[in-house]
């Protein structure tokens, strides 16, 4: 489900925005980026992501945009060597003269820092965190409000695949009258020349026979309560239903497909096109929810 937030915090002199933008995606992807942080914060903006969000793929944005410095700074000079060996071998890779100045150096990311700038602290844990919890309140709003409009649109098309079902139920009833017609009428015109009677007992044995190949009681059964199940899915208020509504969408478009293969009947040939037609729609806005 597509959504945005953004939350800002202050503590300590430093000021943390924070922006979290979801898209969908069938599973749970989580990308950070900005400011560099400690690894364990990082990890903890993760883990606050995945505890309320459970699908789509979320990138987070963190920027650090404050601090009480006074223009103090720091160099971390392991940092500058990693970055000076760095370039120095890509240099050399591609054929290049190495020219690394100390103005290209201080300008790459976490080779000089405010003074107070130390990221892995509980100040800036805490304040990161913060903005994150901020930021999934407003990107959770604008989902619940997708959310609600995709579960009305769902909900119609379930309400049409129920009536579509109802209706092949009652064509399948009248399949095998309609099988006996087709072969009583097929045998006549063959035999309309000739002065062969209709073996009656062969005939139906013949119906009987085209009768149980195109029984597809059980799977009207199935169908009826995959819908049943995804309209009590729908009602719940319970959260990442989307998982089990792709697999219950799924198992429906088997059946049908099974209807159909199993089918001579032109009538439910045509209810079960338009069924797979709805239940499409129905796939692609299931892949959407959480």
């Amino acid at each position: 489900m597509t959504g945005y937030g953004r939350g800002v915090a202050e503590q300590g002199g430093r000021r943390v925005e924070v922006e979290i933008r979801s898209v969908n995606h069938r599973f749970m992807d989580v990308k950070l980026r900005g400011a560099p942080l400690d690894a364990q914060v990082e990890e903890r903006v993760s883990s606050r992501v995945r505890e309320r969000v459970s699908r789509g793929s979320i990138t987070v944005a963190v920027r650090v945009v404050g601090t009480q410095a006074g223009g103090e700074f720091w160099i971390d000079h392991a940092a500058a060597r990693r970055v000076h060996t760095e370039l120095t071998e890509l240099a050399t890779a591609l054929g290049m003269q190495p020219t690394v100045t100390l103005e290209l150096l201080c300008a790459q990311p976490g080779v000089i820092a405010p003074a107070d700038s130390d990221r892995s602290s509980d100040a800036v844990t805490e304040c990161v965190c913060e903005a994150v919890d901020r930021a999934i309140d407003g990107l959770i709003t604008m989902r619940d409000a997708e959310g609600e409009s995709l579960a009305r649109d769902i909900a119609s098309r379930i309400d049409h695949l129920a009536s579509l079902t109802a209706e092949l139920v009652r064509h399948v009833a009248a399949a095998p009258q309609e099988a006996e017609k087709r072969l009583r009428d097929r045998l006549g015109r063959l035999l309309s020349t000739s002065k062969v009677a209709v073996d009656e007992a062969r005939l139906a044995q013949e119906v009987a026979i085209l009768a149980d190949r195109m029984d597809v009681t059980e799977e009207l059964v199935r169908i009826r309560s995959h819908i049943a199940h995804v309209q009590e899915q729908m009602r719940q208020k319970e959260a990442a239903i989307g998982r089990r509504l792709d697999f219950l969408v799924q198992e429906l478009g088997r059946e049908y497909n099974t209807v159909a293969s199993k089918s001579q009947s032109a009538d439910i040939a045509r209810l079960v096109v338009e069924a797979k037609a709805e239940l499409e729609k129905v796939r692609e806005q299931v892949q959407n929810i959480e």
